[in-house]
Parts: structure tokens; sequence; C-alpha cells
């Protein structure tokens, strides 16, 4: 089995201090302490510590996206059943032992409107919600817009609350409730 390249050994520990204290906690000295590697190695991989930040967010959206696809495949092919499978992802991230909500949501709070970071996080909230645009259209639904927004909110919350309240409940409520709200929007077949 080979060892990670210097660049994935910066971006697991990133990762992992990013996750668990924020992203304005963790310096660039700590991850390079944590990770083994030399100043130099860190920023020839990592000019500045937005692109580092940025590949944080990068690596996380490819995580939190494919566990809400994932989610939503496993309720079956009815895009009805998707729309309320899909957050069973959440469930699932609540109940994580080191849960600390949504990186995004997190990220968005430390970073500055307008720069990359934030960028970053508008563009991965964005994502989601046409892809819930795409299965409440696929549907049926009577306003594939608002009940796209209604869902994403929905899922907003539960990640914000399942951290706040540290309550896996959260993440059941906010399934029965994307039920409901499914149920009264989507003309039965």
């Amino acid at each position: 089995m080979t060892s990670p390249s210097a660049r994935d050994r910066i971006l697991d520990t990133a990762f992992g201090l990013f996750y668990a204290r924020g992203i304005r906690a963790v310096g660039v000295d700590l991850i390079i302490a944590e990770s083994g590697v030399a100043k130099a190695t860190f920023y020839k991989h990592f000019p500045a510590k937005d692109e580092l930040v940025l590949a944080y967010l990068d690596r996380v959206d490819g995580i939190w996206s494919g566990q809400l696809r994932a989610a939503a495949e496993a309720a079956g092919p009815d895009p009805a059943d998707q729309l309320v499978g899909l957050f069973d992802a959440l469930t699932s991230a609540c109940r994580r032992e080191s849960y600390r909500g949504c990186a995004f949501i997190n990220a968005a709070a430390e970073a500055m409107p307008g720069t990359p970071v934030h960028d970053r996080t508008v563009a991965h909230k964005q994502s989601v919600l046409a892809w819930l645009r795409e299965l409440t259209a696929a549907a049926g639904a009577i306003d594939p817009d608002g009940l796209a927004r209604s869902l994403a909110l929905l899922l907003d919350g539960g990640l914000a609350d399942g951290a706040l309240s540290a309550d896996i409940e959260a993440a059941a409520a906010a399934r029965r409730t994307a039920e409901v709200l499914v149920a009264a929007t989507v003309p039965a077949a």
C-alpha cells in the first residue's frame, strides 16, 4: 500500500482540523506540524491558506453531495420518494460523534462575502438547490422552485439544528417535514 502524497497529507490534516476547530482558528503552522511536511512543501502545494480552504471545501462537497445522492437513490426510482429519502443522509451525518454541522455554513460564517471562500460556499448551496429543483420537477411538483427552496431550507436547518442541539432527532423531524411538504405539493401518481 502506498503512503499518501504530501498534498493529500496536508489536505487530510486540514480537513480534520478545519471541521473540528473552524477555519480561522487553524493556522498554517499547525497544519504543517500535524501533517509532517516541511513549510516549503506546504507552500509548494498551497501557496495561500485560502487555496487549501477551497480544496477542503471541494472535498467536503464531493463527500456530502455523494451522500445526498446516494440516500436519494436508495429511496428508489420515484423522484418524490428520493426527495424524502435524501434526508437519510442528514440522519447519518447527525449521528457522527464528531458532528459539527454543515462545513459550508460554518465556512460561510467565517468568510467575508465576495471572497473566493464565501463564493465557494454559495456555489455549493446553489448546486444542491439546482439538484433539488431537478428532482422536484421530475416528481411533478406543483411549484418545483418553491418546493426545492423549501427542502433546501429544511436540509440546512436540520444540519444546523443537529449541531446546535446535538439531538439526532433533528434529522428525523426534518425528514418527517419533508414527507409532509412533498405529499402536499406533488400530485399523487
